[in-house]
């Protein structure tokens, strides 16, 4: 039987910032819940978008030539291959939807990289 999951609380699976945990699929898209503080890493998705939609809080994302605030609400897709820097001032809520196949930090290894298998757990 099929059965609603309730947003706010997929956030309870998340205990560590910047480590999203996977809550949905559609297709080859997965969806993810991740809590935001700090900076993270400036990183790029070669072959991959990358959807943030905000929930609770605010976000800037950094890309090499601008910055663009989101607030809660909004969303934006950032498109493969251009690099990017999140940074939350405060705790923030976001929605992540991208392909399967994307690397949490792109090309670069970090010690906030986490694997599809940390995120699936």
């Amino acid at each position: 039987m099929l059965s609603p999951t309730t947003l706010a609380a997929a956030f309870d699976r998340v205990s560590e910032y910047w480590s999203p945990k996977v809550i949905g699929q559609v297709n080859d898209q997965l969806l993810k819940v991740a809590k935001l503080k700090g900076e993270f890493v400036w990183h790029a998705h070669e072959g991959q978008d990358e959807l943030f939609y905000i929930v609770k809080g605010s976000l800037r994302i950094e890309f090499e030539d601008e910055a663009v605030d989101l607030e809660q609400g909004d969303f934006l897709t950032v498109p493969s291959g251009v690099r990017h820097n999140p940074v939350a001032r405060e705790e923030c809520w976001v929605l992540l939807i991208e392909p399967a196949a994307t690397k949490h930090t792109g090309e670069e290894i970090t010690s906030r990289t986490r694997s599809l298998q940390e995120q699936l757990g």
